[in-house]
């Protein structure tokens, strides 16, 4: 099992990516800590042997009593986010905001608390892993109507350079991974909102070379990689699966 012994906290575990990352990490010998701002998606998670808590990842005291009581982890997947719709002109304040506070802050708060346990376990273990889940709307590439998403995104693979360059030497790994247009429940919701929901998942496809949305189980065993000792050599990458959109 590749994940055996680890730690891993994941945030945004109710659905989606998140869940299925927590299953996947369990499935490997993990010790999962999965995290949601709705408890209630967490509860069937517990038969895969996870541990769950309700976290706001907005909030920073929520943040820090989390951690402590977690005590010092091997991993961390930051996966919580949200995808604002529209162009600049679309954009408020609180849009804006919203998007860096969620995609971004969080992603820095969390990663600051949970720092020091970390660098602690890759002394005595000789590695750690943060993973931040990033997308190829990012500086990857633009998207039509993704302005405050593709920034904060583009923001969330500096973020992981940044940190990655800052403690390479002390056996802590960081990488963003920047996946392609998956199938969530997340998805589904923007499809069902749009005007026309037929043209919308035609759309989706569409900018998809494969021709198909990515299942869950085409991402989790980059998770898994990443957060495993098999990457040991890897840190400060935006490794994107994303059905080959960026050639």
């Amino acid at each position: 099992m590749r994940l055996r012994d680890k730690r891993i906290l994941i945030t945004a575990a109710g659905q989606g990516m998140g869940r299925a990352s927590a299953i996947a990490c369990a499935a490997e010998g993990a010790e999962v800590h999965a995290t949601d701002m709705d408890e209630s998606l967490l509860a069937s998670l517990n038969e895969h042997g996870i541990a769950t808590s309700a976290l706001d990842v907005t909030d920073p005291h929520a943040i820090r009593d989390t951690v402590d009581r977690l005590g010092a982890l091997d991993g961390l997947f930051n996966c919580a986010g949200i995808v604002h719709h529209g162009t600049i002109l679309d954009v408020s304040d609180d849009d804006w905001a919203r998007s860096v506070d969620v995609n971004v802050t969080s992603m820095l708060r969390l990663t600051r608390a949970c720092l020091p346990g970390m660098l602690s376990r890759a002394e005595q273990t000789g590695t750690a892993a943060i993973l931040n889940m990033a997308s190829m709307a990012s500086s990857l590439k633009g998207f039509p109507n993704r302005t405050a998403y593709g920034a904060t995104k583009a923001a969330v693979i500096g973020l992981t350079k940044a940190v990655a360059a800052d403690f390479v030497g002390q056996g802590l790994r960081v990488n963003a991974i920047c996946p392609g247009t998956v199938d969530t429940p997340s998805l589904r919701g923007r499809i069902a909102a749009a005007p026309d929901p037929v043209q919308a998942e035609k759309d989706f496809i569409a900018r998809q070379p494969m021709g198909r949305l990515a299942a869950v189980g085409d991402i989790t065993p980059l998770v898994v990689y990443l957060l495993s000792d098999e990457s040991r050599f890897v840190s400060g990458q935006a490794v994107s699966v994303d059905g080959g959109v960026t050639i």
